[in-house]
């Protein structure tokens, strides 16, 4: 064949076939869309906090960042003394310890959970109502005056018979305070912990459709995070993942699953001094999930640690060490998430994510730019792995531990091209 000559293209096939299986398909296409949307698109807190509900307050938030700081004050006042704690190098220790400083006085939290189940535990009905009540009030005071976190909520007792209908009235005098105070936050989020059978779920699920009819609200409004906390969320009698069903049972208003590590570990039999998120146990649960979850829009959260920095400081450093380490374990496993239990936390949380972000920056910058170029490189990416890269440069950016200018000079990319790439 001659240069120049086109080369002749030939079938077999009839175009029947094509829309044979085209539409033999079609419900398989359908099912795809519904069940596997793929990531809102929205910001991941890097944490979530909780505190009991009798213990919220107005300063809360303030008072963690206050309380984090100042144990940076006492055992870990500089940068060097920092990274001497921690393993890092001197100028990754001096941007991260920076960034933490800042991202304390700024927005020391993420994510903050006033919680009525077992860091509340029983209390007179009167006295819970009016607990639930003030929550609501102090939340929407928040979003008002601006001193909100990005996320807040509530986490309600569980849909377990001897605590089920207190759950529900919490609830339902919390979410009637929030719409008595103007309506309902952007940043609203629920927890359902102890889920064990997803019947649970499609309960929670009923109750929030009820809601929103009774408050004329558009349906699908109000989400919930699942709380997984028992061996059968994971595995069921029949050898079924349970989680993946609990998933589908929330009809769309999951947003989240929150491994509990002291009560999964418990319900395993795994003694009090090995309850921890790095167990083998915990492993196989996070494993699970995660993958019940890819795909379904539905996020991962990773548990906490019980030990808490306080007392002197070899104590506090041990304790800061053991968290960040962690939280390091758990972001290279794509838990991007966890729980904090004590403000002492905060230091490392933020340490370990932004250490993680920023060391990891400059290659994902390359491979994402010579992705958009088509250049050469010695890693050859696919479009899911620029999907990724770019996901990974947007929590960065979401979290502070990467600035929207460094992240356009090497990559040329603007935020909005950046999510156009992880979507």
């Amino acid at each position: 064949m001659g240069q120049g000559q086109q080369e002749r293209v030939a079938t077999s096939l009839a175009g029947a076939v094509t829309e044979e299986i085209g539409a033999s398909l079609a419900p398989v296409d359908a099912e795809l869309e519904r069940r596997y949307p793929g990531d809102p698109g929205t910001r991941q807190p890097v944490h979530t906090v909780y505190v009991p509900g009798d213990a919220f307050a107005a300063d809360t938030l303030r008072a963690w960042g206050d309380r984090a700081l100042a144990a940076l004050d006492e055992h870990a006042p500089d940068a060097a003394s920092f990274a001497a704690v921690l393993g890092l190098d001197g100028a990754l220790a001096e941007d991260v310890y920076g960034r933490v400083r800042a991202k304390l006085e700024r927005e020391p939290v993420e994510d903050l959970r006033v919680d009525f189940e077992d860091g509340y535990g029983r209390r007179p009905d009167a006295e819970e109502d009016e607990t639930a009540a003030r929550a609501a009030r102090l939340i929407a005071e928040a979003y008002g005056d601006g001193t909100a976190a990005p996320y807040m909520g509530i986490r309600v007792k569980c849909m377990e018979a001897a605590v089920r209908d207190r759950g529900i009235r919490t609830l339902d005098v919390f979410l009637t305070g929030l719409m008595e105070a103007g309506g309902l936050p952007d940043g609203l989020v629920l927890t359902l912990p102890k889920v064990t059978y997803p019947e649970q779920v499609t309960a929670m699920a009923r109750l929030l459709d009820a809601f929103e009819e009774a408050r004329g609200l558009e349906p699908g409004r109000i989400g919930f995070e699942i709380q997984i906390e028992t061996s059968q969320s994971i595995l069921a009698t029949d050898g079924t993942a349970t989680v993946a069903r609990m998933i589908q049972a929330a009809r769309g208003r999951a947003t989240g699953l929150h491994y509990g590590t002291f009560d999964y570990s418990a319900c395993l039999g795994v003694s009090a001094a090995h309850q921890a998120s790095d167990h083998p146990a915990a492993d196989h649960a996070k494993a699970v999930m995660q993958v019940a979850a890819a795909g379904t829009g539905v996020r991962l959260s990773d548990g906490s640690t019980n030990v808490l920095p306080v007392g002197p400081t070899e104590q506090v450093h041990d304790a800061w060490r053991l968290h960040y380490g962690l939280t390091r374990r758990a972001l290279a496993r794509a838990y991007y998430q966890g729980w904090d239990m004590h403000p002492g936390h905060l230091p490392t949380r933020y340490a370990a994510v932004f250490a993680f972000y920023r060391e990891g920056f400059a290659q994902a910058a390359a491979r994402l730019a010579r992705y958009v170029d088509r250049a050469g490189g010695d890693v050859m990416d696919e479009p899911a792995t620029a999907k990724a890269l770019a996901g990974y440069l947007l929590r960065g950016l979401d979290c502070g531990a990467l600035d929207a200018a460094e992240v356009a000079r090497p990559t040329s990319l603007s935020r909005a091209d950046l999510e156009g790439f992880a979507r």
